[in-house]
């Protein structure tokens, strides 16, 4: 059997499917149903929910996992991509899949797909990430799981998560993004996000884009499914708890909503307002489940509070002491989202930006919504000690050349420094930002991963 490393560097040799040198493949789910079958369709041993969208969708997950595990079902989650660590991607109730068990189902699905195609039923062995994803159904189904929450990696119609029949789908807010490979207009990309819906199934999504909700009802139009509208979790500005003070530069998600007529606290430590709308869509599933009652899950308020406060999912507007806070936004809808958090910290206190980002992500769109609010030339008194760093994501194919970045920035004429190499920025930021200043790293969430664990590690 192979070790650990050799599996993962079995399975990055089999190429990311977005990066730039990756042949254009077309996916066919078909191919994934024939590996999952070689290996006893898994991923039918356990209900599942399938969540789908451009961004909020981790989140959710994270949420929605972190109150099923706090009810006591044995909780699967599979996300992509990962901060740091592959193993990151397949938890049971929050625990990575060990690095013994990730090196062993690599070989069991690496063997099966090879014969798959030596008697060619495959015509070319699976991709990086529906290894990945069969690996994830593998173990879920060692760990005898009670439900797996699981993430759709990109789009959602040829997804390889996909061939799951999921009990409930979750369509999360939906923008531009992976536009050649999805589409070029909201509409499409939602058709291929829709495509985790089921006849007579059940969705939960909330009220979006007026081109998501019509591309969504015209998706569910024909399936007779039910659907829920996630917006009764959504609080008022008066159910909102604000706290004086908090542990961190942005407060947490704290207030009441009503839970089958019954008030629920919400103490989330995912800051941010946009995770109202993420932790929204979690209570719904919840409170479908808990309306079947199909698995005996022990849905009460109390565990399902708990959930919500013990949630885990790092690279969120997480705050790293004493000045560091780090956020995955990857592209321009994040980008807004990020740039309505920033509105929030003290308009006074200075801020560093540490920025790199992918280069197939729409640079001079992400950078025209953030890099003014760190223009220390604005003529803004309150910004007149911001500074912009830039620097190069290593070891990623798709990254963007720290020219691109600098070229990006003079077009906007806002002044930047480039750094050689991530562990540079850093400390250059760190020499740079006034006392009592504030670092923001964001752009990627490869660049995150690797700062949290510069971070962290330091």
């Amino acid at each position: 059997m192979l070790t650990y490393a050799e599996a993962v560097d079995q399975l990055y040799s089999l190429g990311l499917e977005l990066a730039p040198t990756a042949p254009r493949r077309k996916f066919e789910l078909d191919h994934m149903r024939l590996l999952a079958a070689s290996l006893g369709d898994p991923q039918s041993t356990y209900p599942s929910i399938l969540i789908a969208g451009t961004n909020g969708k981790g989140s959710t997950a994270a949420t929605l996992s972190s109150i099923l595990a706090a009810t006591g079902a044995r909780t699967a989650l599979y996300t992509s991509p990962h901060l740091y660590h592959v193993n990151e991607r397949i938890q049971v109730n929050g625990t990575p899949i060990p690095d013994a068990d990730f090196a062993r189902l690599y070989t069991r699905v690496a063997e099966a797909a090879k014969d798959l195609v030596a008697d060619q039923k495959l015509p070319h062995l699976p991709s990086f990430f529906e290894v990945l994803t069969a690996i994830a159904f593998t173990f879920f189904a060692e760990q005898k799981v009670d439900i797996a929450v699981l993430e759709v990696g990109l789009g959602g119609r040829l997804d390889a998560t996909n061939i799951v029949d999921p009990l409930i789908s979750v369509l999360t807010d939906i923008a531009l993004d992976h536009q050649d490979y999805l589409g070029d207009t909201i509409t499409l990309i939602t058709r291929e996000k829709a495509g985790i819906l089921r006849p007579h199934g059940t969705l939960v999504t909330l009220p979006q884009h007026p081109e998501a909700n019509q591309a969504i009802g015209e998706a569910a139009a024909g399936l007779d499914l039910h659907a829920i509208n996630a917006a009764d979790y959504i609080p008022t500005p008066e159910a909102i708890h604000h706290e004086k003070a908090s542990a961190t530069p942005l407060p947490r998600n704290h207030y009441t909503v009503a839970f089958n007529g019954l008030p629920l606290v919400v103490d989330s430590p995912l800051p941010g307002q946009h995770q109202q709308r993420n932790i929204a869509l979690a209570l719904a599933v919840v409170n479908t489940l808990a309306i079947s009652n199909k698995f005996s899950y022990k849905i009460e308020i109390p565990l399902i509070e708990a959930g919500i406060r013990n949630t885990h999912w790092p690279g969120r507007l997480e705050f790293i002491p004493p000045n560091l806070l780090l956020d995955v936004a990857h592209n321009p809808a994040g980008a807004w989202t990020l740039r309505a958090a920033i509105t929030r910290l003290p308009d006074d206190q200075p801020r560093t930006l540490i920025f790199s980002c992918l280069r197939d992500k729409d640079l001079d769109e992400m950078t025209r919504i953030l890099f003014p609010l760190f223009d220390k030339t604005s003529g803004d008194p309150a910004r007149a000690h911001d500074h912009i760093v830039l620097a190069p994501i290593p070891n990623n194919p798709r990254a963007a050349a720290v020219e691109d970045l600098l070229a990006a920035a003079h077009r906007l004429d806002i002044p930047a420094h480039a750094a050689p190499h991530l562990e540079a920025a850093l400390a250059q930021a760190r020499a740079i930002t006034p006392e009592g200043g504030i670092i923001l790293a964001t752009g990627s969430v490869y660049l995150v991963g690797e700062l949290r664990h510069l971070a962290v590690m330091a």
